[in-house]
């Protein structure tokens, strides 16, 4: 065993972990292949901002749970119909690295007549976009998801 890490890294050189640069883009990513393939759960890497991202999921009942698993990664449980159809199936990114956006409350409209939903950050922290309506609170727009 040891031999064989010896030639491969002989071969090509350091293992080098990569860095990624959109975290939200590689979770929504992760999320939708996951459900696409009926996993039971997904494994995605711990950041703040996702572990906020998938509280609003969860409050949204759009995701079973979520739990913490070993250091640095999060264990997302998504929901099923009892037919085994997913409750939410698309994911899209809104606001990029490259080019943010922003709403104000007046601006925010539902996702496909209620049935999907925004995440929005705020100042008052991530949330939903009937949540934030409500509060008359706009931000960055940063996915829908249906």
């Amino acid at each position: 065993m040891k031999v064989k890490f010896l030639e491969l890294k002989r071969l090509y050189g350091k293992f080098k972990q990569k860095n990624m640069n959109d975290h939200i883009s590689d979770l929504l990513a992760r999320l939708q292949n996951g459900i696409m393939r009926k996993k039971e759960t997904i494994e995605v890497p711990k950041t703040k901002m996702i572990l906020e991202i998938l509280k609003v999921l969860e409050q949204e009942n759009m995701i079973e749970a979520i739990e913490e698993m070993e250091e640095g990664k999060i264990g997302v449980f998504p929901l099923y119909f009892e037919d085994e159809t997913p409750v939410v199936e698309h994911f899209t990114r809104v606001s990029k690295p490259g080019q943010r956006i922003y709403v104000s409350s007046g601006d925010i409209t539902p996702v496909l007549n209620g049935r999907g939903i925004n995440i929005i950050s705020t100042s008052s922290g991530l949330m939903s976009g009937a949540m934030a309506k409500s509060k008359n609170i706009g931000g960055e727009l940063i996915c829908r998801v249906w």
